[in-house]
This record gives C-alpha cells, structure tokens and sequence, in this order.
C-alpha cells in the first residue's frame, strides 16, 4: 500500500500527517509513504528528520483579494497540479490525505484527476480554501473540533505525536526542569509563540520578566527561530531561560505548570492532550480560526483568553501570576484542559485511511 500525504508551511499542517505516517508505520512497516510539499514550508527541514520521502511542488498562494497577481493563479496552479499528478505517479498512490496549506489545493486537483481517493482532515473549526475545496471532492473527510462546518465531517481529533500523547507530565516535571537548567520547586511558566514565534508575547513576557522574577516564578521562553531580542534578561534566580527553539516540547510541557502561548489547532491539541493550562493569545490575522480554538478551552474551564493587540506585561502579572500562585487552581485547569484533549486521533485517522486505500 502507498501512501501520500499532502500538508505543509507550519507545523500545524506538517506535524499531524507526520504522526498519521508513524502511526500507519506502526501498522505496517512496508507501507510505502511521500510527503508532499513545498520549498517554501517547514517540510523541507521536518520530514527528512523524521525520515520520509518529501517531494515538492511549486508554491500557489491565493489572493484574498482582487489584484493584478490574480491574473497570474491559474496558470501557476495549472503547474502545481501537473507537478502533483507527477509525485502521486510516481508514488504509485493508493490514496492521498491532504491537512491543508499552499500544497493541498493542487494535490486535491491532481488526485480527483487520476481517480486516487481523497482524505481530508481539517484541524480547525473554520476551515482553510484547500480544505474547503478538498471537502467538495470528497466524502472522506475528518476533523480535528468537534464542530465543524464541513459537510459530512467526523470529529477523530488532531493526530499528534507519540511523544506528545505518552507524556505523563507529573512523572516526568523534576527531569524536564532540570533538563533546561530550572528548579524543580518553583512555579514554572512555559511562553512559546508556535513554530515561529509571535512578538507580541514575546514583548510582553520579557517586559514581565523582572516581576515574575520577584514573584518567585522562574520562565522557559521560546522565542520561534526568527525572533531576537533587544535585551536578555540578566541571569539571577529564578531562572528566565531564552531559547530560540525547542525540538522536545514534550520536556518543555512536562517542565511547566502553565503557558502563555497561540492558539493553533496543534498548540490548543497538543496542551489539552498532555493537560497543560495556558493564556492563549490567539492570532489576529486568518479567518478567526485561533479564536475559536481558545474559546472552546476557555469555556470548559482550561485557560484563559488575551486580545493580542491588548496583551501586555500588565495583562501577564494581573491575570497569569495569580495562578500560578495557587497551586489547587493550577490543578483544576489543568483537569480541565485533560478533558477536551485527545490522544487516540492518530490511530483513528489510520484505521479511516486504511480502509478507504483498501
């Protein structure tokens, strides 16, 4: 059997067909699996260091608005999908799961062309133009919220990592804190930005740092690999810990008691699953995804929600400090969060595309 999968840009589309392809490996070694991408996405440095094929096609953005680069789509598009049919030949396919991204329109053109079946998985409630399309070819489609607008979608969760999945945060804080140069009985605050970062929290959480400080809580701060700073927290206790990126967010989880963070699809799954509360900041750009992903933990009572254009060291101290002051609420979110999260999406998924390849 061959698969290919179709999902690129962020790793909010690369990691959960990363995970469908480990977890279909754990079914059957000898299932063949190429991922398609872009030049332009993560693939290129996350699929080869997870050991799959990745094979690319020209990038095609679509405008969100009437301008002379419109006039140039169809033509560009028309290549990107020759150059799908091409990889989905050569690939031999049985079948073609598609997450979304620049990748996924022409992959979704090119599969209908050669009559390869279609798998769809959306992991936001309001889903993306290649997903959209993709759900009109299709009556294979799968969902990441249990809400979705997509016509005959089956909520199965987001796939996530084993690493991810298996954590047992509590078992493994003292190891995780160490491993990142922090104490093991201090309240800890996780900040991260996704795969690239995000300066607005950035900003913030530095400008809160002497505070926090004080305050007796110690900070691990990923910063995304394209952001800098002005001025380093100095080195003093607790520990403010600056890091660019973090391959093991597993460690950087487990070492925290809560995070200040987007609000991805993969972000609001990967938290919820290991039952991590956060202050989600959710991005102000895109159709209003991140929002929606906030809200719905927001309301089963595992984190907080902050306007990005408000979000401030302020905002940080008055909302974030008193938690992680308070042990007994920490816990309760944190139950909370466990609640919405899943774990099984991956294994679900594969099941759905191995009966659909047979």
């Amino acid at each position: 059997m061959r698969v290919v999968l179709a999902g690129g840009g962020t790793a909010g589309h690369i990691e959960p067909a990363l995970a469908l392809a480990d977890a279909l490996r754990r079914y059957d070694q000898g299932i063949g699996i190429t991922c398609m991408g872009t030049e332009r996405g993560l693939e290129t440095r996350l699929v080869p260091a997870r050991g799959y094929e990745l094979e690319l096609v020209p990038a095609v953005p679509l405008p969100r608005a009437i301008t002379p680069q419109l006039l140039t789509v169809p033509g560009r598009l028309a290549g990107a999908v020759n150059a799908a049919a091409g990889i989905l030949e050569r690939a031999k396919a049985d079948v073609l799961v598609g997450f979304g991204g620049y990748v996924a329109t022409p992959a979704y053109l090119a599969a209908k062309r050669r009559g390869v079946p279609i798998v769809v998985h959306e992991a936001n409630p309001r889903p993306g133009l290649a997903n959209r399309l993709g759900a009109r070819l299709t009556d294979h489609v799968f969902t990441g919220f249990p809400d979705s607008t997509l016509a005959k979608a089956q909520y199965v969760g987001t796939p996530l990592r084993r690493e991810i999945t298996a954590l047992d945060r509590l078992s493994m804080g003292d190891r995780a804190r160490s491993w990142f140069g922090l104490q093991t009985d201090r309240p800890t605050l996780l900040v991260f930005g996704g795969s690239q970062g995000a300066r607005s929290i950035n900003q913030a959480a530095l400008a809160a740092a002497p505070t926090l400080r004080r305050a007796g809580v110690q900070v691990l701060h990923v910063l995304g690999p394209k952001n800098t700073v002005d001025h380093e927290p100095p080195p003093g206790d607790p520990q403010y810990v600056l890091l660019p990126y973090i391959d093991r967010m597993d460690l950087a989880y487990a070492a925290a008691d809560f995070a200040l963070c987007r609000s991805g699809a993969l972000t609001c799954a990967e938290l919820t699953a290991v039952g991590l509360p956060a202050a989600y900041v959710p991005l102000p750009h895109g159709n209003g995804e991140q929002q929606l992903n906030a809200d719905r933990i927001v309301a089963g009572g595992g984190g907080l929600v902050a306007d990005d254009t408000t979000l401030s060291s302020d905002w940080i101290i008055q909302n974030v400090l008193p938690i992680l002051h308070d042990p007994e609420r920490v816990v309760a979110m944190s139950e909370a969060a466990s609640r919405l999260g899943r774990k099984d999406a991956d294994v679900m998924l594969a099941r759905k595309v191995l009966e659909i390849a047979r």
